[in-house]
């Protein structure tokens, strides 16, 4: 019996990605907070998180099971720019360094959590193949 690795990780796998793109941006956005005229970008995690799912749900699927699937990994979600907190500080940067550092902060946690759920599960796909053995 096969096993189905969208059926045991779901959209993880991708939600993985997106935070790794995501943490991409935010440390940009860090490097370049005294920058003159750097906007900061973000990305939207939850349209990324959708447009991840309706692929993964069939809708760019294989009419075929004898078909190639479509790779969504190379798929990079759209950063746009951030809607600034501040007031313009005159040199037309949008950075607010706090709350990018909270920003970054925060994605590296929900990194951490989605890669030790997928950790999990592939531990229990090994223990449900050699049956628990190490």
């Amino acid at each position: 019996m096969a096993i189905s690795f969208e059926n045991a990780f779901g959209v993880h796998p991708d939600a993985l990605l997106v935070r790794d793109q995501r943490s991409s941006l935010l440390a940009e956005n860090i490097a370049n907070a005294d920058t003159p005229g750097y906007k900061a970008r973000d990305l939207d995690f939850q349209s990324a998180l959708e447009g991840a799912k309706a692929r993964q749900s069939g809708e760019l699927g294989r009419t075929d099971p004898r078909h190639f699937e479509i790779s969504t990994a190379s798929r990079r979600a759209e950063a746009a720019y951030r809607v600034p907190n501040q007031t313009d500080t005159g040199d037309g940067n949008s950075v607010d360094i706090h709350e990018e550092r909270n920003a970054f902060t925060r994605n590296a946690m929900e990194y951490q959590t989605t890669l030790n759920f997928l950790n999990s599960r592939i531990n229990g796909l090994k223990k449900a193949i050699t049956g628990g053995q190490q």
